[in-house]
């Protein structure tokens, strides 16, 4: 499926969605959280905050870009499967923010990013099912977040 001018709202609207409810939990649970966060003992690879900004962005951009496609580009069972896949893996993004940022609690957010991974991981290979490009959009979501698991790991055993 070949993107056009036509499908610039909708892309539009896919992306902007996108980083507006996958930024939300970080404002909610700013307040407070940034001088907890900061006394933490750091894992050996993380980077430094300014880095989340910007990679989060992208990889709400990529998400937004890749539903589309599979809105657009799909039908039937797989469609309605690989979109409720990331509806579900969405709303476990956002509990992690509020689990490990707004909880402050360092084991329930590795356990809230262990079944995220897995949702993830499950909704490329679906939005791969319904258009290949979907699914390589998602890649570096996949990355990312097997990264970010790592350092909750790491938070955790060194916290």
């Amino acid at each position: 499926m070949a993107l056009s001018r036509e499908d610039a709202p909708g892309l539009l609207v896919a992306i902007v969605a996108c980083n507006v409810v996958g930024a939300a939990p970080a404002f909610v649970t700013a307040t407070g959280s940034d001088s907890w966060y900061r006394s933490l003992a750091d894992p050996a690879l993380a980077p430094p905050n300014w880095v989340f900004a910007p990679v989060w962005t992208t990889l709400f951009v990529l998400m937004g870009v890749a539903a589309y496609i599979v809105y657009q580009g799909g039908v039937g069972r797989e469609r309605t499967t690989a979109l409720a896949l990331f509806v579900v893996q969405f709303a476990f993004n956002v509990a992690w923010t509020l689990v490990f940022f707004g909880s402050e609690s360092i084991a329930g957010g590795l356990a809230v990013i262990a079944v995220l991974w897995i949702l993830i991981a499950a909704r490329l290979v679906a939005f791969w099912r319904v258009r290949r490009t979907a699914g390589l959009l998602l890649v570096p979501y996949l990355a990312w977040v097997s990264f970010a698991t790592y350092l909750n790991y790491a938070f955790w055993a060194l916290n």
